[in-house]
């Protein structure tokens, strides 16, 4: 039986490399896959997921109003599909995530879904708030803040390197523009206060 997966973490946990080896791991035995990515997030190209550490593969784009279960249908009834792969999924809306469980219980296809959790300001994107909801199962792949401790926590840097906490929620960008830090280190950088 199909189920949605959420792979969630802060930034540079490996989230784009454990999705291709996965979708890998698919296509050898095999099985045909779809993956998608953000259409707004070129740095690697249009149309493609890669990781830092070189990996990377075709995929097909998704924006705000993407109607993703009418794609993996039409793609499904093409050419069979054995998993949907979703990178970037922080950015899938509401109802996009209510289409990955449609995907799921209708098509009988497994979704994997990788993203961040919550944005430079500790609050959760809409796609990732409504997988953490929603999703089957949910596996957080971890990542090291600069003191050694896990990273949970994204901050925003200026082109001088300083964290920042004004701005849009949504700022693509890189190592150049964000670190991942344990909440220790975010919170003295950002006076950030969970109590």
């Amino acid at each position: 039986m199909a189920q949605l997966y959420f792979y969630y973490s802060a930034m540079n946990a490996g989230k784009s490399t454990s999705l291709l080896q996965s979708a890998y791991n698919y296509k050898e035995r095999g099985m045909n896959v779809a993956l998608f990515t953000v259409s707004f997030d070129d740095r690697f190209g249009t149309g493609k997921i890669a990781s830092r550490i070189g990996l990377s593969s075709p995929a097909h784009l998704f924006s705000e109003s993407t109607l993703l279960y009418e794609e993996v249908k039409s793609l499904h009834a093409n050419t069979p599909l054995g998993c949907v792969f979703i990178d970037e999924a922080q950015f899938l809306t509401k109802a996009q995530v209510m289409q990955c469980l449609k995907i799921v219980d209708e098509l009988d296809i497994p979704v994997l879904a990788y993203g961040l959790r919550t944005d430079f300001k500790a609050q959760t994107f809409e796609g990732s708030h409504y997988l953490l909801a929603w999703a089957d199962k949910l596996s957080e792949l971890k990542t090291v803040c600069h003191c050694g401790r896990k990273a949970n926590f994204v901050a925003r840097l200026d082109q001088h390197g300083d964290v920042i906490q004004d701005g849009a929620q949504i700022e693509i960008g890189g190592n150049e523009r964000y670190v991942s830090l344990c909440r220790k280190h975010f919170s003295d950088k950002t006076g950030f206060n969970a109590a």
